[in-house]
């Protein structure tokens, strides 16, 4: 799977993408994740990729032309199954979303920046547009990183145990049971009688109804959801 990602401060992503997880899938040939510095196709001498918005206010938009040349240039090697843009105003990130993107070979990010980019572009290359939530960055480039390991942990032979996806929370509307290792007792709090149990399938149902529970008390948003599918 490939990522191409363009933005306007590349160093923001170069340490979330270079370690652990993600860095162990590059390594590995499963994921490509290719940085393109948007003022590499700016404008004039100072590489400009800016500019004041049109009927005034705060702030500066990502002008059109150099996003255009950028895209244009990767487009010409290779086609993309998502153009998405990171966006405030974009549909929130959710597991589905990323189970769906994980499917596909070759995604293009654009990161926004300043004001955010003239909304042609949007227009003409966007194909999807994604909220990590309902806040503010002052880029792109971190709900970038984060759309790449959503999305890159779930490709097969990422993770060293290829079930460990299958369990995480939201998979299935559901938020994850809680988790214990060793020791069995500390500080006087014990592990759950039933996880030293050794019996598979009661474990399976008390973790069901933990993560029943959990998402019921903590996130109704989500229970609401379940009870629908």
């Amino acid at each position: 799977m490939r990522f191409d990602i363009i933005t306007v401060v590349p160093e923001l992503l170069e340490s979330p993408l270079s370690h652990s997880i993600m860095q162990r899938a590059k390594d590995r040939g499963l994921l490509e994740v290719y940085v393109h510095d948007l003022r590499e196709f700016g404008i004039g001498k100072h590489r400009q990729v800016d500019d004041y918005q049109f009927g005034g206010g705060a702030g500066m938009v990502m002008k059109p032309e150099p996003l255009a040349g950028c895209i244009e240039s990767l487009l010409q090697k290779r086609s993309y199954d998502a153009v998405i843009y990171t966006t405030p105003d974009g549909q929130r990130l959710e597991q589905g979303i990323c189970n769906h993107l994980s499917l596909k070979n070759n995604i293009l990010i654009i990161c926004g920046h300043y004001k955010g980019i003239d909304d042609r572009i949007r227009q003409k290359y966007v194909t999807m547009e994604i909220s990590i939530g309902d806040y503010v960055l002052s880029g792109g480039e971190l709900a970038a990183a984060v759309l790449v390991d959503a999305i890159g942990r779930l490709i097969p032979g990422v993770l060293n145990d290829e079930t460990s996806a299958l369990f995480d929370s939201f998979q299935d509307d559901l938020l994850a049971p809680p988790v214990y290792t060793r020791p069995a007792n500390w500080e006087g709090m014990e592990v759950p009688e039933i996880l030293l149990s050794g019996h598979e399938k009661n474990i399976g149902e008390w973790r069901y109804e933990q993560s029943v529970e959990r998402t019921r008390q903590r996130r109704p948003d989500i229970w609401e959801k379940h009870q629908k599918t």
